[in-house]
């Protein structure tokens, strides 16, 4: 067996048993995934998939505990890679960094271009995403950090930890009548027209909740993944935003719109940072994670990685 083998296999199950996919996915032939995996199976004595002719149609049971191993193997392989890419480049490489579109616009400006000064030789590669596919492209190792609100903590293969709290503002032009009013009420904005964000982004649950709870129905006219794409449309007049607080942080004082806080009514919103449970971090990442947070220490991050998640205190 060999690690050619190891991948078709987890491409496979990624692609969804598409052994076209797999083969474009890891650039080479049909034939030669579909030859590989066959030659696994009969040096394991079973059968990794269960198959309707030529297709893979489901993992079956002994499948399934192949491709455990296979997945702790080829993290390890990975691990090994960052372990000389370290000790042989001196601080040099890429870090790929998967996150939302608010995070991107808002919170890692200011921390990636820290990294850069202090590292010059390490590049930025930055994924966006849903909060779901940001886990997953930690879990497959697109990336090695994961930046998020939502969903990090729901993956057991993820150790996620508080990078910062914040919470949700108001926005409106400077003449609507809300402006005038220090601070808010549901009943306040249960009236108006709303614009926020789509369901699974940036705190979107916490204003439903808060609504459902006292038995209210707002009027949610525009759902968008972008702060600027809220603003702009609150700009126009089409109803009152609900942004995260970082997206009017730089807004001028005397602009066009006036931010009210709403931290009272939605809670507090905890973004957190992901690593995949186990995998070997480079010098570098550690420091990202101390520019994101001071709470992120580096012993404090390698002991969530490498332990249980009881063996950390924040």
């Amino acid at each position: 067996m060999n690690l050619h083998q190891f991948r078709f296999v987890q491409e496979a199950v990624r692609r969804n048993l598409n052994l076209t996919e797999t083969a474009k996915a890891l650039f080479t032939s049909q034939p030669g995934v579909s030859k590989a995996i066959l030659e696994l199976e009969d040096e394991l004595g079973i059968e990794i998939f269960a198959r309707h002719g030529k297709r893979l149609k489901r993992v079956t049971e002994p499948g399934v505990a192949v491709l455990r191993s296979i997945e702790l193997i080829m993290a390890e392989v990975n691990n090994l890679k960052r372990i000389g890419e370290e000790f042989s480049k001196q601080d040099a490489g890429t870090l790929s960094i998967a996150t939302t579109h608010t995070q991107a616009r808002y919170v890692l400006p200011a921390p990636v271009a820290q990294l850069r000064k202090r590292f010059p030789k390490v590049n930025i590669s930055l994924h966006q995403g849903t909060p779901e596919q940001v886990a997953q492209m930690v879990i497959d190792e697109v990336a090695e950090v994961g930046l998020a609100t939502e969903s990090l903590e729901n993956f057991d293969a993820l150790v996620s930890l508080p990078c910062y709290e914040w919470q949700h503002v108001a926005v409106m032009p400077v003449g609507h009548p809300l402006a005038r009013v220090e601070r808010l009420s549901l009943e306040d904005l249960v009236v108006q027209p709303l614009i926020s964000y789509h369901p699974s982004f940036t705190g979107r649950t916490r204003i439903d909740h808060a609504f459902e709870t006292r038995q209210l129905k707002p009027n949610i006219v525009l759902e968008a993944i972008d702060s600027d794409v809220i603003k702009t449309y609150v700009r126009l007049g089409m109803g009152v935003g609900i942004v995260a607080e970082m997206a009017v942080r730089d807004d001028p004082a005397n602009g066009e719109l006036v931010a009210r806080p709403v931290g009272h009514l939605f809670g507090q919103n905890v973004a957190r940072i992901a690593f995949k449970r186990g995998a070997y971090l480079r010098s570098f990442v550690y420091s990202f994670a101390e520019m994101l947070s001071d709470r992120l220490g580096r012993n404090l991050v390698a002991r969530a990685i490498s332990g249980n998640p009881d063996d950390y205190q924040l």
